[in-house]
């Protein structure tokens, strides 16, 4: 506990609570604090004015990361018995149709990070929806998830593509790549992310959209970001 009140107690020093910070200063200043003893990963946090409650303004969107964010993800790909074979030549780990469906369905295991899905599939995935849900885990077309062209989009996920959303409190929260990235990668990212996040402001909403930007590293203090 020691080792660990010392590293907190450095990193305040280092991070000045009433300073807002460009991107750049916030992501030089997050590699700094970022000294746990694994490679962790630099986190940005925005925080908005919508109203979490109302489904129309609900903030979901997709971004091409420039660099990705340095973790592999698990995708498993439900689609017909012709497209299975490009599904597992463009990286899908999980591949399948109302096999893998009747699977989930019996276990309500779902050992990967993100589902894609022909159109095709679709309507048998309705008999999973309540498992895949509640877990981030249902395609769908907004997210760029639900494709005829299912080897372009498990590749564009594999270089960087991720798909975002507000959580019950109208925040978003995105890694953007691990601490051991060079800073203008990061922030490429950063950017890339930020302006998306803009992008997809909800029509419902009136006024100002985003309250706050903070980047962080793992376990390490908040930034404040000015954008």
């Amino acid at each position: 506990m020691a080792k660990i009140a010392k590293r907190v107690k450095a990193n305040g020093k280092l991070v000045e609570k009433d300073k807002v910070y460009t991107p750049q200063e916030a992501v030089e200043l997050a590699k700094k604090t970022a000294n746990t003893k694994f490679v962790g990963s630099i986190e940005v946090h925005v925080r908005t004015f919508i109203d979490a409650k109302k489904t129309d303004q609900a903030v979901r969107g997709v971004v091409q990361l420039p660099h990705g964010t340095g973790k592999s993800k698990k995708v498993a790909a439900f689609v017909t018995e012709a497209k299975e074979q490009e599904a597992r030549d463009a990286g899908a780990s999980l591949v399948g149709g109302e096999d893998l469906i009747k699977k989930i369905k019996e276990t309500e295991k779902t050992d990967f990070d993100i589902a894609v899905a022909e159109p095709a599939l679709m309507p048998k995935l309705a008999q999973v929806a309540k498992i895949l849900g509640p877990r981030g885990l249902m395609p769908n077309p907004k997210t760029g998830t639900v494709s005829p062209d299912i080897g372009k989009v498990i590749r564009e996920i594999a270089g960087g593509k991720v798909d975002f959303k507000n959580d019950d409190s109208g925040n978003i929260h995105q890694i953007i790549g691990k601490s051991n990235f060079d800073s203008e990668k990061l922030l490429e990212n950063f950017k890339a992310f930020i302006n998306s996040v803009q992008s997809n402001k909800p029509s419902a909403l009136k006024g100002q959209y985003i309250a706050s930007v903070t980047v962080n590293a793992t376990m390490g203090p908040g930034i404040r970001v000015k954008i």
